[in-house]
């Protein structure tokens, strides 16, 4: 009688084992040789991977992602700085701008984010910021609005300082942030660069210092940094099949191999999945998608992904102008984002995307037109009431 009932428990567990669906792994582990790193997707903010991404450390010239997307969302690309006694003179690294040299905004952000000239990056700061303490408030402003809650920034080139330092995921956040902006995109994946030199009969060339872009297929920015008590430092983003990541790395010494895996390693286990086009018909309503939505997951996360539909009351701000409400798309119950909600015939429907910037995952909060208005009124009362504080 023992063994019939032995042999019964052992085909129940064999047919158990037979009939139960196969279950699906998380994606494995990875391990890198940096102190601290994050890996991202840049259209959605989703932190694919982190180690040690809350500490707080030095980031050298990763710090001139913050000073390019301040000068690109505060100066204008064509005006002209004047070199200034404390630009030219700035130590570390330099594209070797001379006193009283004239130079475009724009062409300072190549020499800036190409060869990580600290010259340039003091020259941006005081045309753009009036000062180098109000540029520095700009900066600290944007990381505030955008949710980097573990950084300080006290300088514009990145060059060691008491209090000046971020995170591995702060600096993701950031970097997905600027590489949504066009112009941002272009310089950090420019390979090489020409402008005009005053100074002598040939012009300047930069040679961009990121390796990543020529080591690794679809690479497309971003940063290098060092100093040496930071030691090395770099950002660096690829494109493939339609998906941004960024990966940071922070003391790592054997940065450039440690991206490729990071980002092979995203590509691989976070495909982008796209839920939503923008017009799509939203099933058993009369409304269509504002929005295309995409995210990415791993493939055991596929069935975790739920939407639900969340209407505006008639009579609100919202549904006047014609947003009737959202399609909410959650991840096992965690909202990771929504697409507004329109009728068919919607005029708005042709409008481009709204391009408010909101990582839900990540915690970057909205930047809204509001948020911006207010933050450039709050700084130009800050100029005129405390005036120069050089």
């Amino acid at each position: 009688m023992k063994r019939i009932i032995m042999l019964l428990i052992a085909l129940t567990l064999l047919s158990s084992a037979i009939y139960s669906p196969i279950s699906v792994q998380a994606a494995p582990s990875i391990s890198t040789h940096a102190e601290a790193a994050a890996l991202i997707d840049v259209r959605s903010g989703r932190v694919l991977y982190s180690k040690q991404g809350d500490k707080t450390m030095r980031i050298a010239s990763l710090t001139k992602i913050m000073t390019a997307i301040v000068a690109i969302e505060h100066g204008k690309l064509s005006s002209t700085a004047t070199i200034s006694k404390n630009a030219a003179g700035k130590e570390g690294s330099s594209i070797y701008l001379k006193l009283n040299e004239e130079m475009s905004l724009q062409h300072l952000l190549y020499g800036m984010m190409l060869r990580s000239g600290n010259d340039a990056a003091t020259a941006i700061a005081e045309h753009v910021g009036g000062t180098l303490d109000g540029f520095v408030y700009l900066m600290n402003e944007k990381a505030r609005m955008i949710g980097m809650e573990h950084s300080s920034f006290k300088n514009p080139s990145g060059l060691d300082q008491e209090n000046h330092f971020s995170t591995a995921n702060d600096m993701a956040k950031l970097t997905a942030y600027a590489l949504r902006n066009p112009v941002f995109q272009e310089i950090v994946k420019t390979k090489v660069k020409k402008a005009p030199n005053p100074n002598e009969a040939w012009d300047y060339t930069w040679m961009n210092k990121n390796k990543m872009l020529n080591l690794y297929d679809g690479a497309d920015g971003v940063k290098t940094g060092y100093t040496k008590l930071s030691k090395r430092c770099l950002v660096s983003s690829a494109t493939r099949n339609g998906q941004q990541l960024a990966v940071v790395t922070l003391n790592d010494a054997d940065d450039w191999a440690d991206h490729s895996k990071l980002l092979d390693y995203g590509f691989k286990n976070y495909p982008l999945q796209t839920y939503i086009q923008k017009g799509d018909a939203i099933q058993g309503t009369e409304y269509v998608a504002g929005a295309s939505f995409a995210y990415p997951v791993l493939d055991m996360e596929q069935s975790q992904v739920t939407s639900k539909i969340d209407l505006n009351k008639q009579g609100s701000i919202y549904f006047r102008m014609g947003e009737l409400g959202k399609q909410e798309y959650l991840l096992n119950g965690k909202s990771i984002g929504s697409v507004p909600l329109y009728m068919k015939d919607s005029p708005r429907l042709k409008l481009k995307d709204n391009s408010a910037f909101s990582f839900t995952e990540t915690g970057i909060g909205e930047v809204s037109v509001m948020d911006k208005w207010l933050f450039n009124l709050h700084f130009l009362m800050r100029v005129l009431f405390m005036g120069n504080s050089d």
